[in-house]
């Protein structure tokens, strides 16, 4: 199979690769923050949640679901930051793990990537980095509250 990167640019798909990968799957992991409610270990992130609290009204109580998964609805993640957050880490994910695949496959595909084509790579992958930086800024400046 012909290539068309040179071994900096295999390098740079292997690291982006990696990168999209670890960047997707701490997306989807639930363990943003952890603590305690109801005496019962939970965490949480703009994606996911475990063991968490639901009013049972045949009850008129308040129960832990003690189960990870993802919200039900759009509206239910806690907060407007975090709703932002989960789009912009979301779409973040999404630019990252594109330039991956694209530069994967031009490790395998010979005039897959040019010059032009490895720059607006490069271009996309700082905007998904960037996407990053603002998710964290966003998350931390309100405490995820």
């Amino acid at each position: 199979m012909a290539s068309s990167l040179t071994c900096a640019g295999m390098i740079w798909a292997f690291l982006s690769f990696l990168c999209a990968a670890a960047s997707c799957v701490g997306f989807f992991m639930p363990y943003w923050l952890l603590g305690s409610q109801l005496e019962k270990s939970v965490s949480f992130g703009t994606f996911r949640r475990c063991s968490y609290p639901v009013r049972d009204e045949s009850l008129q109580t308040t129960v832990m679901v003690e189960q990870c998964g993802r919200y039900a609805s759009f509206q239910a993640i806690p907060s407007t930051e975090w709703r932002i957050c989960t789009v912009v880490t979301g779409l973040g994910c999404g630019l990252l793990l594109l330039v991956a695949l694209t530069a994967l496959m031009g490790c395998c595909v010979s005039e897959l990537i040019s010059r032009n084509v490895g720059r607006m790579a490069g271009g996309i992958q700082f905007l998904g980095g960037k996407c990053y930086i603002l998710h964290s800024c966003a998350a931390g400046g309100h405490g995820g509250t």
